[in-house]
This record gives C-alpha cells, sequence and structure tokens, in this order.
C-alpha cells in the first residue's frame, strides 16, 4: 500500500518538474528546456506503467529502457546545446 502512494508522489513530483521546464521551454524556446521537459513527462509516464506490472521488482526489461532512452534524451540536448555555441 505505501509503495503505490510512494510511486504516486515520484509520477506527481516528475510531471510537476516537466511542467516547469515546458514552462520555461515557452519563455525562452531553448531547446535544453524542451529536453528535459520531455524526459521527465517519459520518466512519470514509467512510473505509472510500474502499477500494472505484477512485481515491478523483478526488474523488467521495459522499465529500463525507457529509462535509458530518457536519460539518452537529456544527454542529447545537453550535448546539442554545448555544440551549437
Amino acid at each position: 500500500m505505501i509503495e503505490g502512494f510512494l510511486l504516486g508522489v515520484i509520477v506527481t513530483c516528475s510531471l510537476v518538474a516537466a511542467g516547469f521546464f515546458l514552462k520555461f521551454w515557452r519563455s525562452t524556446h531553448d531547446m535544453l528546456f524542451l529536453g528535459f521537459a520531455a524526459a521527465f513527462l517519459l520518466e512519470g509516464i514509467n512510473r505509472v506503467a510500474f502499477l500494472f506490472l505484477d512485481n515491478p521488482n523483478a526488474g523488467n526489461e521495459f522499465i529500463y529502457i525507457v529509462r535509458l532512452i530518457s536519460y539518452l534524451l537529456i544527454l542529447a540536448v545537453i550535448v546539442k546545446k554545448n555544440r551549437t555555441r
């Protein structure tokens, strides 16, 4: 029961962070903020998927693939930001 509550807190925090980065992107049009918003949104959706798994602690490869994509997205926008200078 407590795991579901804590998972909800993590999902909420991820979505709030995505919202803040999206707000910053709308005011600056910097792709770095859009990349972070997309990564946090992906992480939030990924955590919601935990609720539908029978045993989320078993190490489902789908969860790790989504996390890898999210982290690669952050890395890509950081590299792109530094290369355009």
